[in-house]
């Protein structure tokens, strides 16, 4: 989050009004909800996550044991079985 001086974007007037409110102090002002992105769509995880488990549950489909998906993917057997045993 980058800080910018308000009298850089705000109107003579608005900013007169916010100052009767907060003179000298710091305001955070919230992205609009439709704005916001959902967890890891910037980032990539999300994508990430979701072909990592497309794999864990082709290769279960293909026999591979959860011992052995536990060791490659470095998760434990609980998460393997919440993968392979989800309903996507």
């Amino acid at each position: 989050m980058k800080y910018v001086n308000a009298e850089s974007i705000f109107p003579v007037e608005l900013l007169n009004e916010i100052q009767k409110y907060v003179n000298g102090e710091m305001v955070y002002v919230p992205i609009t909800k439709e704005s916001r992105k959902k967890w890891g769509e910037n980032s990539g995880s999300k994508i990430y996550l979701n072909d990592r488990n497309h794999e864990i549950r082709q290769l279960f489909l293909d026999g591979i044991k959860i011992d052995q998906l536990s060791d490659r993917f470095f998760l434990s057997r609980d998460s393997i079985k919440k993968i392979v045993y989800s309903k996507k």
